[in-house]
């Protein structure tokens, strides 16, 4: 399977930590009525699972060898909610935490990681279509999609969001400190040798440090509408 929309349309909304490209993603497949992926949460269930199975994230080769012990799906709710599953066992909430948020980031630093996750990634391409957000969709995943959108906002205000996040689901945090994050996973995104933070050839920029939800997910659609 290769990325590009033969089997299903593709929109691939890829961006840096914490700007809303996930709330974004969710809003436009559930109007669309299209399927759903979350990248990001791929690789967080992939660090639960090497948290779980006390394997050293620094290892390369063994963290690339759980990817193929693993299964790892996506489902909603009658609720309409997302969740993710790693073995079957629903992990939304352990996907949240600072330390698994930490993990993915230095895992997927790792060339054969990547490889090793772009099946199951392009796996998720399926009638009648998809909206998959991360940081290389545009770019490597799913290169010869048609739509393509690359969501950014600055290193404060995507820590604001992280922070009230955080707060709202009862997680201790320090505004200071989840900034300081956020700036740090930026600079291994953008430096890493594997699918560095990029933005994909023919993405439609959108910066949404001073725009609601709603008004980039009508940006968005607005887009699709106009290619």
């Amino acid at each position: 399977m290769s990325g590009s929309d033969e089997l299903a349309p593709v929109l691939t909304i890829d961006g840096p930590s914490g700007s809303g490209k996930g709330s974004i993603s969710k809003r436009i497949s559930e109007k669309l009525g299209w399927h759903y992926l979350d990248s990001g949460a791929i690789y967080r269930a992939l660090g639960v699972a090497a948290i779980k199975n006390d394997i050293d994230i620094s290892n390369e080769f063994e963290i690339a060898a759980l990817i193929r012990r693993i299964d790892i799906e996506f489902k909603q709710s009658a609720s309409g909610a997302w969740a993710a599953y790693l073995d079957g066992e629903q992990v939304q909430k352990k996907l949240q935490t600072e330390e698994v948020g930490n993990t993915a980031s230095k895992i997927a630093i790792f060339p054969m990681v990547r490889r090793g996750l772009l099946a199951k990634q392009q796996g998720f391409q399926k009638a009648p279509g998809l909206v998959a957000d991360g940081r290389d969709m545009g770019s490597v995943v799913f290169f010869n999609a048609r739509h393509k959108v690359y969501l950014t906002a600055s290193a404060e205000e995507r820590g604001k969001r992280r922070y009230k996040q955080l707060i709202e689901k009862g997680i201790s945090a320090n505004l200071h400190n989840v900034i300081e994050d956020i700036e740090q996973r930026d600079e291994r995104d953008k430096n890493r040798s594997a699918s560095p933070l990029t933005v994909p050839d023919g993405a439609i920029y959108i910066d949404s440090s001073s725009s609601t939800i709603d008004e980039v997910v009508q940006q968005v659609l607005d887009s699709l509408d106009n290619k």
